[in-house]
């Protein structure tokens, strides 16, 4: 047999044929099958403050994540920051993980010896991250926990995630997390930064592009990216809050009235919605002090350059994965924990105004009950409420490759929640939800997909939807809201459809309503251990 002899020379095609099939070879190609995904948590920010929900706050990155995918009009989280965290992670509702109220940290105890109130994660659910790792996803997250870290293994490496960068904490400085409230990478703590040359917002950011950027070409990733902002301190770049201030020495009444007015003007709402009243605790601004007008312009711009700064990141971010081609192939979700926060539920926000941008202090400096109710806009009520605006969030959904163009920019009327979020993961990944998880039984997901909604713009689905923080108690069902106080069982009653701002109680005339859904919220609140029969009463907590 002739064998031909081998050339001891190629010409520059060959060469350049051979090191464009080695390089096909050699980087794997990426599964289109298993998208990107990054969810972004933003704390206590209200549901009219970014722009593509009537803010006159500056978000263009996010707005134009909002124009080129959905937004939805009644997406709801749990009211608080610890429960809507657990039940976004989970699918469950926050007490069925063993967050009903707050997590346990330091002198703060919050384990009330029954399932539903541990203060801690427990291991009857799994994270979104234990599920997509399971799955071959490189699991990633910045920001604030909040979902305990007295046990190791109540931490984000013991709960799925690869790689972790933040602080475990509720609140902290921004430019000087310190203490027990301040950063750690992974399970080690880390020192005081700069504040000369750090900022949360910034470095949460930075950190989750830097885990992107050495994420292998073509493995599929999850990032979970939780700012602290804009919950209080008040803390901001001075070059941010330079844009606001005087922006708001027209008073919360006239922010309100000019954000409504630009709600409807986005179809947001239709032009027979008015305002809720105002706060009783608030003063019409005509009726404040000189002074303090001056004091809580600065307040807002403030609290307004902690949005303009997550918006600054989201573009940061948006940038990042064009330039590795992965943007049109990552689902991105944008909502926040709750609504504004009154904290601590006075007419002007609490502590001094040099404790503002103090980075020593990490304590409640905030913008007060006016401006909450602004944020707010059109709702009443704030953060720990079941009233629409306690809990009512944006959410933003982005995803070119997943979400049909003909949906681009469009609103989704349906009701949804942060339980919703787990199963439309699973389902858009193919992965497997567990049965059983590290030898313990996992309860089954709670929520339903979304995936319906972001391929066709709706789906068909009666969702009922529970609500307990605080003794504060709700349920949604179709256009139907019951709100009360545990244990006084006053239950009100509203026809969202027509009253979303929930000013007309129709519960004297629909007793029978009333009697319907109460029913239904009883036997859930047994069945996800919201009130333990013989362990809690109504005096058990405030």
């Amino acid at each position: 047999m002739n064998i031909p002899a081998l050339k001891t020379r190629l010409t520059v095609k060959e060469v350049s044929t051979l090191i464009v099939t080695f390089c096909f070879i050699a980087i794997p190609a990426i599964s289109r099958n298993q998208p990107n995904i990054i969810i972004v948590l933003v704390d206590d920010m209200g549901y009219s403050d970014i722009g593509c929900y009537g803010g006159e706050i500056e978000t263009p990155n996010i707005d134009k994540l909002a124009e080129d995918g959905i937004r939805f009009r009644q997406f709801y989280n749990t009211a608080r920051c610890c429960p809507t965290r657990a039940s976004l992670l989970t699918g469950l509702f926050p007490h069925q993980t063993g967050i009903g109220l707050m997590t346990s940290q330091g002198k703060w105890d919050f384990d009330f010896g029954v399932d539903g109130y541990r203060g801690q994660l427990n291991r009857n659910c799994v994270t979104l991250a234990e599920v997509l790792k399971s799955e071959g996803y490189h699991t990633y997250m910045t920001g604030k926990w909040h979902l305990g870290s007295e046990e190791m293994d109540d931490r984000p490496l013991q709960r799925g995630f690869d790689r972790y960068y933040g602080s475990y904490s509720g609140s902290f400085s921004y430019f000087k997390p310190h203490g027990n409230r301040g950063l750690w990478f992974g399970n080690d703590p880390l020192p005081e930064p700069d504040p000369e040359n750090y900022y949360t917002t910034d470095a949460f950011t930075d950190k989750a592009i830097e885990f992107i950027e050495e994420n292998e070409p073509g493995e599929p990733f999850f990032l979970y990216l939780a700012h602290n902002a804009p919950h209080w301190p008040l803390h901001a770049k001075e070059q941010d809050i330079e844009k606001y201030v005087g922006n708001y020495s027209k008073g919360w009444d006239k922010l309100r009235e000019e954000r409504l007015q630009r709600q409807k003007e986005i179809g947001l709402f239709d032009d027979s919605i008015e305002l809720s009243v105002r706060d009783k605790r608030v003063r019409a601004w005509e009726e404040v002090e000189a002074k303090q007008k001056v004091n809580s312009d600065y307040r807002m711009a403030v609290y307004a350059a902690q949005v303009d700064c997550v918006d600054q990141n989201m573009g940061k971010l948006i940038n990042a994965l064009e330039k590795r081609g992965e943007l049109k192939h990552t689902l991105i979700l944008f909502l926040s924990d709750n609504g504004a926060s009154p904290e601590p539920n006075n007419e002007f926000g609490g502590q001094t105004m040099d404790q503002i941008n103090n980075p020593d202090n990490g304590g409640i400096v905030s913008y007060g009950l006016g401006w909450a109710n602004a944020s707010n806009t059109p709702f009443r009520q704030y953060k720990r409420h079941s009233e629409e605006g306690g809990i009512r969030t944006p959410l933003v959904a982005h995803w070119p490759k997943g979400i049909p163009k003909k949906l681009s920019g469009k609103w989704v009327d349906e009701p949804a929640h942060v339980i919703d979020i787990m199963p439309t993961i699973v389902e858009i990944t193919e992965a497997k939800y567990p049965t059983m998880h590290k030898s313990n039984s996992i309860y089954p997901m709670e929520g339903h997909s979304l995936l319906p909604i972001l391929k066709k713009g709706e789906r068909k689905h009666d969702h009922t939807l529970f609500f307990e923080h605080t003794n504060n108690c709700g349920v949604r069902s179709e256009n139907w809201k019951l709100v009360c106080r545990f244990g006084e069982w006053k239950w009100e009653l509203y026809d969202l459809s027509k009253d979303p701002v929930e000013t007309k109680n129709l519960a004297s005339q629909r007793p029978d309503v009333v009697a319907e859904l109460a029913a239904a919220w009883h036997s859930w609140s047994k069945r996800s251990k919201v009130i333990p029969k013989g362990t809690r009463t109504e005096n058990s907590y405030n």
